[in-house]
């Protein structure tokens, strides 16, 4: 690869020792600095991290926006590149930021919106809209996320943003059991996020969500073209809306003012 780019890679962790190694190779072949912050793992994670190039710090866990904003704040370079620790990018896409980076068109922008390629149990997802997911990912550094618990995103206020012809590859679980207990967590999350709304949950709501997701994603979208593996990760994925609206539903039942 060419010179490093103006480009901190940023990353948090806990106990991924079998992926961070993958994650952090792929930033350090472009980017000056990899900061890992960890939250506290008590495998491997640390010391493979360190070995593989990237400068790692702690942060007791804050939730996921104030997580990455806290990573962010530690970046020295003008631009940032956001990795999940499942995520890395080929060479061909290292190329593609590379050129990106140099080009006179990449000041522009303050947000590239990269895509984002699932894999799910050993199978990379062809259809199902888990083939190019926009993911924001390439950033200035003055930029951070707004408050979230879950599916945090970018406060892209006045913000100029577009795409770029960037893959991530995402190794989303290393099984099934596993990605069905992150994916109840995160719609407790869901759910405790908005609590505020929930006096608006009707009856039927959770069914109804968890419906239109299948006919939209598995169906429409072509999911059951990926075979088994898109069958349980479409599956999966209508059980956790299905599971987050029931949640919801739930705290408006319990609320004193029902």
């Amino acid at each position: 690869m060419s010179s490093k780019l103006p480009l901190s890679g940023v990353v948090i962790t806990k106990n991924e020792a079998d992926r961070i190694v993958r994650c952090v190779s792929s930033l350090s072949k472009v980017c000056r600095e990899v900061i890992v912050l960890d939250s506290g793992s008590t495998d491997a994670t640390v010391s493979l991290a360190s070995e593989a190039g990237a400068r790692v710090e702690h942060q007791d866990w804050l939730g996921f926006s104030s997580q990455k904003n806290a990573v962010i704040g530690l970046a020295s370079q003008p631009w940032v590149f956001l990795l999940d620790a499942d995520e890395w990018c080929e060479d061909k896409d290292i190329v593609q930021l590379q050129n990106l980076m140099t080009s006179p068109q990449f000041e522009q922008a303050d947000v590239w919106n990269c895509q984002r390629q699932t894999y799910f149990l050993g199978k990379s997802l062809s259809f199902g809209g888990r083939e190019k997911e926009p993911v924001e990912r390439l950033f200035r550094n003055t930029l951070r996320y707004l408050p979230a618990q879950v599916h945090e995103k970018l406060d892209l206020s006045h913000q100029r943003v577009k795409s770029a012809n960037i893959r991530i590859q995402h190794d989303t679980a290393r099984s099934y059991t596993e990605f069905s207990a992150k994916l109840d967590g995160y719609a407790a999350l869901f759910a405790e996020q908005n609590i505020l709304k929930a006096k608006k949950a009707y009856a039927g709501q959770p069914t109804i969500h968890a419906f239109f997701y299948l006919m939209k994603n598995y169906l429409f979208r072509g999911g059951f073209l990926d075979g088994k593996q898109g069958f349980y990760y479409h599956w999966l994925h209508a059980r956790y809306v299905w599971m987050k609206y029931k949640l919801l539903a739930d705290k408006a039942h319990a609320s004193p003012l029902n």
